[in-house]
C-alpha cells in the first residue's frame, strides 16, 4: 500500500498546484471587480464616478491637513504656504468636477433608459439611418483614428441600450469621456449634431434592431468588434483585416506599408498601439477578459480603449475566436485528456500488480 500512498501524495499536490495555486496566482494579476453581465444601464459608470468622488474627497482632506500643518509652523516659508493652498484649490476643483460627472452620468443613462421605452417609427428610422452612411460606407478610410465599421451587422452584435447611448453621446457610451474636455471632440461626435431628438435616436435604433442579419460566426463577431484597433498575427489579421496572399513581393511590401500607416493612425488616436491579441486568451484569466471587454475602465482606469457594447452572447463568440487562434489545440487536448488519464490509471494498476508478483517471494 505504500506505493498507493506515495501516488496519492503526488496526485494531491499536483492537483493543488494545477487547480489551486496557479489559478489563484493568476487571479492576483488583475483587479477583483464585479461584472454587470453585459447590461448597459449606466450602473458601472456611475459606480466608477462615485468612487472617483470618494478618492478626491480623501485627497482633499489630506491637502487640507497639509495646509493646516504648514500654517501651524512659525515663520513657514511663503512658498510652502502657496503650494499647500494651491493643492487644496486643485482638489476642490477636482471634487467639483467629479461630482458634476456623477450628476451628468446619472442624467445621461436615465435618458437612455427613457429613449429605450419610446415607440419607434421604422420608416423614419431608415431615413435617419441614411445619414450614417457618409462615414460608415465600407470604404476603409481612417476617420479620426480608426476605420468606421460597416453598420449592416451592428443590430446582431451590440446591445440596444448601448446603441442608443452611442448615438446620444459616443464618448459617454464608450466610457472614454475622460479623454475629452468636450465629448463633441470624439471622432463620432458629429452624430450628436445630426441626430438631435430622443425620438430620432429611438427610430434609428429601432430600424437597426429590426434589420438584424441573424447569428454571427465567432470570427465575424471578432472582426466587427476588435479588428479596427487590434491585430492577430497568428491568424494573419491586421487593422485592415485579413492579409491577402500576394504573388509579388512588392505587392506584399506595399500592403505592409498600408498596415504600418494605419497602425500609426491608431497609435496616435489611442496613445499607444493596442496589443496583438493572438495570445491574449492564454495570457489573461477568463474573469479579466470578460470584465475588461465589458468595461475596460474597471481593469485599466484611464485607458483609451472604448467599451464596445457587445451583448453577452457575442462576447462569448469573440472569446471563442480568440481561443481558436491562441489555443487551437485545445479541443484535441481536451478530447485526448481522459484517455491519457485512463492510460496512467491502467498502467499504475498493471505496474502495481507486476511489482507485487515480482516481490511476493521476498516478503
Amino acid at each position: 500500500m505504500r506505493e498507493f500512498k506515495i501516488l496519492a501524495v503526488v496526485v494531491f499536490f499536483t492537483l493543488l498546484v494545477y487547480v489551486g495555486v496557479e489559478p489563484f496566482a493568476h487571479s492576483q494579476m488583475h483587479a477583483h471587480v464585479e461584472g454587470h453581465d453585459f447590461v448597459y444601464d449606466g450602473t458601472a459608470d456611475i459606480e466608477e464616478a462615485n468612487t472617483r468622488v470618494e478618492k478626491t474627497k480623501e485627497a482633499l482632506e489630506k491637502a487640507k491637513e497639509r495646509l493646516t500643518e504648514v500654517q501651524s509652523i512659525e515663520n513657514s516659508p511663503q512658498e510652502d504656504l502657496v503650494k499647500a493652498q494651491d493643492a487644496v484649490t486643485k482638489q476642490e476643483n477636482a471634487l467639483a468636477k467629479a461630482e458634476e460627472t456623477v450628476t451628468h452620468k446619472k442624467s445621461f443613462w436615465a435618458n437612455v433608459a427613457s429613449i429605450a421605452q419610446l415607440d419607434v417609427n421604422i420608416t423614419n428610422g431608415e431615413m435617419s439611418f441614411g445619414t450614417c452612411i457618409a462615414c460608415h460606407n465600407g470604404a476603409g478610410i481612417n476617420m479620426g483614428g480608426v476605420i468606421p465599421p460597416n453598420l449592416d451587422r451592428i443590430g446582431s452584435l451590440y446591445d440596444k441600450n448601448y446603441l442608443i447611448a452611442l448615438i446620444k453621446d459616443p464618448a459617454m457610451a464608450s466610457n472614454v469621456d475622460h479623454k475629452y474636455a468636450n465629448t463633441m471632440m470624439h471622432p463620432m461626435g458629429s452624430v450628436m449634431a445630426m441626430v438631435t431628438s430622443d425620438q430620432q435616436i429611438a427610430d434609428i435604433v429601432g430600424y437597426i434592431m429590426q434589420n438584424k442579419v441573424g447569428e454571427l460566426e465567432p470570427k465575424a463577431a471578432f472582426e466587427e468588434a476588435c479588428v479596427r484597433c487590434h491585430a492577430v498575427r497568428y491568424a494573419k489579421v491586421t487593422q485592415l483585416g485579413d492579409t491577402p496572399e500576394f504573388k509579388e513581393e512588392k505587392d506584399a511590401l506595399a500592403h505592409k506599408i498600408k498596415v504600418l500607416d494605419e497602425q500609426a493612425l491608431v497609435e496616435a488616436y489611442m496613445g499607444k498601439l493596442p496589443p496583438d491579441l493572438s495570445m491574449m486568451i492564454r495570457a489573461r484569466s477568463p474573469h479579466y477578459m470578460e470584465t475588461f471587454v465589458e468595461n475596460p475602465q474597471t481593469q485599466l482606469p484611464g485607458t483609451s480603449m472604448p467599451r464596445v457594447g457587445l451583448t453577452k452572447e457575442n462576447y462569448e463568440k469573440v472569446k471563442t475566436y480568440l481561443e481558436e487562434v491562441g489555443d487551437p489545440s485545445k479541443p484535441a487536448r481536451e478530447a485526448i485528456g481522459p484517455w491519457v488519464i485512463l492510460f496512467f490509471v491502467v498502467f499504475t494498476i498493471l505496474a502495481y500488480l507486476w511489482k507485487k508478483s515480482q516481490w511476493k517471494d521476498l516478503h
